[in-house]
């Protein structure tokens, strides 16, 4: 059995989605793939910072949020460290960088992800900035100290999109990937196309969740055109930059818009797209009027989708939840198999129970 304990950067919907997981779990976990995960630290900017070496109780994590909205009050032995603190004398095998997202610099994860990648830590993280602005500098780093980055969480949630086109896909010869990306703006698009104003379409979104208070990252499709550059950077071996991507988002979007798109049997949608081409490559974000028989078309709500053109198999399409709490909590878990199927302890322990 093999021990894992791990030290979480934020403890919004993702952190106490991954405490429900490994909470509900656990046994599960051990039984099939003979590891345990124990929460020895959390850090999070507003809710708190507390440790144990021995583990935190993720039950009493989650009650004391749903009590008091934060850990302050959780019993621990140790309190109040920032994150580098936690990171340097947690004692953590891998650190869970859910801090939010800062597509300019790809700070304050990035300092924090550099961090223990130095320290010999293990990184799992669903912060884009970092990977989409820094992410050929942290893995030669993680090599250079025999530690692993997982970044499923980065792109559609926990929907395997990067596992499967990297794990699987490769060898097909991937060309071309295109997808709906961002379920923010694919739900309001949604909206419109039964009626809705944009500004009415949104403020719904906003109340659901599926949007922030500044809602520009999505509808202007900064989001997705860090997803691209991931996907582009990490399955196509580009060197994208986010000035790559052509980018247009979706506020200019009219009923006006929507209502002749449904006249031609389309459907609007905003598309990342990048494509290999012998020359370099086309890479962009944008709204597109996809038709009927178009694999993408019937993407509704906030549900997201890929689909790889590959060389040996055609298209394939993959579809499934692109954010949520226990969604992206359950990204950082499929990381952390992968970190573990890399490890000795892992083929001892199948050669073991079979």
């Amino acid at each position: 059995m093999k021990k894992y304990k791990l030290a979480i950067i934020g403890f919004g919907n993702v952190g106490q989605g991954l405490a429900k997981i490994i909470r509900d779990k656990n046994e599960l976990l051990s039984k099939k793939f003979g590891i345990e995960l124990s929460i020895v630290a959390v850090c999070d900017l507003y809710k708190g910072s507390i440790a144990n070496s021995s583990g935190l109780d993720p039950e009493i994590l989650l009650s004391d949020i749903e009590k008091y909205g934060d850990l302050k009050s959780t019993s621990a032995p140790i309190t109040g460290w920032n994150a580098i603190e936690m990171i340097d004398n947690s004692g953590a095998d891998i650190l869970i960088e859910l801090a939010f997202t800062d597509l300019k610099t790809g700070e304050p994860a990035l300092s924090h992800v550099k961090r223990a990648l130095n320290n010999g830590m293990h990184v799992s993280m669903t912060n884009k900035g970092p990977v989409a602005l820094h992410f050929p500098e942290l893995h030669k780093l993680a090599s250079s100290k025999n530690v692993q980055i997982g970044i499923e969480g980065t792109v559609m949630s926990g929907t395997p999109s990067i596992h499967l086109g990297k794990g699987m896909l490769l060898a097909a010869g991937i060309t071309k990937i295109q997808g709906i990306l961002n379920g923010t703006t694919n739900y309001i698009l949604g909206e419109m196309s039964t009626g809705a104003d944009y500004e009415v379409a949104l403020k719904k979104a906003q109340e659901l969740g599926y949007a922030e208070a500044d809602p520009t990252g999505d509808v202007e499709g900064h989001d997705t055109a860090a997803k691209v550059v991931i996907l582009g950077n990490l399955l196509m071996d580009l060197s994208l930059t986010l000035d790559d991507i052509d980018r247009t988002g979706i506020s200019h979007i009219t009923n006006v818009d929507i209502s002749n798109a449904t006249k031609s049997n389309k459907y609007w949608k905003l598309i990342g797209s990048v494509q290999k081409r012998d020359t370099g490559f086309i890479a962009s974000v944008k709204p597109e009027m996809v038709s009927s028989d178009h694999p993408l078309a019937f993407i509704n709500g906030a549900t997201n989708a890929i689909t790889y053109s590959t060389e040996l198999l055609g298209d394939i399409t993959l579809i499934g939840p692109g954010a949520g709490g226990m969604e992206t909590g359950y990204a950082v878990i499929e990381d952390i198999l992968s970190i573990h199927r890399s490890a000795p302890a892992y083929r001892e322990y199948r050669l073991n129970s079979q």
